[in-house]
């Protein structure tokens, strides 16, 4: 029996696939890291803009954590439950809502920040080993996603 042609379009092999199951794993290993403290990778992200920037309206929260508006309004509304950020009026717009860590959240994120840190590392030092590739330039382009793969996807 003949063996069937290469299919022309492999999703496999497809930047925007392998993206998304990196990131669905990326997702797994942070939160299996941060299950003490029931944190997901968007809620981490926002408490850590919210602290990086001291206060900030939910509309830039979203553009700087890069998630769109409904998506950023159910995490606050989660974090905020939970005591981990407060919102006070924006003197300059009423109808606006500034969020700041509350005391909570800023012991939170100062205990969770070693341990997302020692969770990144070991992709990190993989990353940079893979940044110090040496093949042909056509390689070398390829290289990221192949790392992505090698990283993320292919450890399932």
């Amino acid at each position: 029996m003949a063996k069937p042609a290469k299919p022309p379009y492999r999703l496999e092999d497809q930047v925007g696939h392998l993206l998304r199951r990196a990131n669905q794993r990326h997702a797994a290993i942070f939160f299996d890291g941060l299950g003490s403290q029931q944190l997901t990778p968007m809620q981490f992200a926002v408490l850590i803009k919210i602290g990086d920037e001291g206060e900030v309206s939910q509309n830039l929260l979203g553009r700087l954590t890069a998630m769109d508006p409904a998506t950023v309004q159910g995490v606050v509304r989660r974090l905020s439950e939970r005591g981990l950020i407060e919102a006070r009026p924006d003197p300059e717009d009423r109808r606006r809502s500034l969020w700041s860590l509350s005391p909570a959240g800023e012991t939170e994120i100062a205990a969770v920040i070693p341990e997302a840190m020692a969770i990144t590392e070991p992709r990190a030092a993989d990353r940079r080993r893979a940044e110090d590739f040496s093949g042909t330039p056509e390689e070398a382009v390829l290289n990221p996603w192949q790392d992505c793969r090698n990283l993320y996807v292919d450890k399932q």
